[in-house]
């Protein structure tokens, strides 16, 4: 089967049953957020390492259900069969939310995104994650989205804040406190830099 079709040429592509769409639709766009989140994570799940197998299976699993939920949000409703994902995927990840925030100290201000490599690559996976919900959201204006679908994208940001911090105590790196820019540039020309 050869990858290239042609169709794109003109700015179309195939939804799945066949009708063409414009590249850059509203679900396009939405899917195509949702691809670049499981690439995103698939990338970042390379830093992985050995002491983190457990943690890489559960990245795993999660391109699965983006996996469906692209195919589902590029699945005109005519051609749906019912939700891809189930209210149980959504129970699943609140349980691993729940499990990263207990392992990482309690804390009550805002991070600065960063510290250790993986705790930096899943702050951008928790940005693309909130993108694509916003694009789900959009979509979901005029066409319907499955809630369960909406709600599991939304948890997804809070999963990766949330080992993202996780990562960070692991590998013995502090998350950095935001402080407002004026105390900050007020410390920086206290020090003469």
């Amino acid at each position: 089967m050869r990858i290239y079709t042609g169709t794109g040429d003109k700015g179309m592509t195939r939804l799945v049953g066949g009708v063409a769409v414009a590249k850059d639709s509203d679900r396009v766009e939405s899917y195509g957020t949702i691809d670049e989140l499981n690439s995103w994570i698939g990338y970042a799940a390379t830093f992985m390492g050995k002491s983190y197998e457990d943690e890489y299976k559960e990245i795993v699993t999660i391109q699965n259900f983006l996996f469906d939920i692209g195919t589902e949000l590029a699945t005109p409703e005519t051609n749906l069969r019912g939700p891809v994902i189930s209210e149980e995927a959504i129970s699943w990840i609140e349980s691993r939310i729940d499990y990263y925030t207990d392992a990482a100290p309690d804390i009550n201000r805002f991070i600065l995104p960063g510290g250790c490599r993986l705790a930096a690559l899943f702050h951008v996976a928790r940005t693309i994650a909130r993108r694509a919900e916003r694009r789900i959201i959009r979509l979901n204006t005029t066409v319907m989205v499955s809630p369960i679908v909406i709600t599991f994208v939304n948890r997804l940001s809070d999963y990766f804040y949330a080992i993202a911090r996780y990562f960070n105590f692991r590998e013995d790196v502090n998350d950095v406190f935001y402080e407002r820019s004026a105390e900050v540039f007020h410390k920086i020309k206290e020090k003469g830099l």
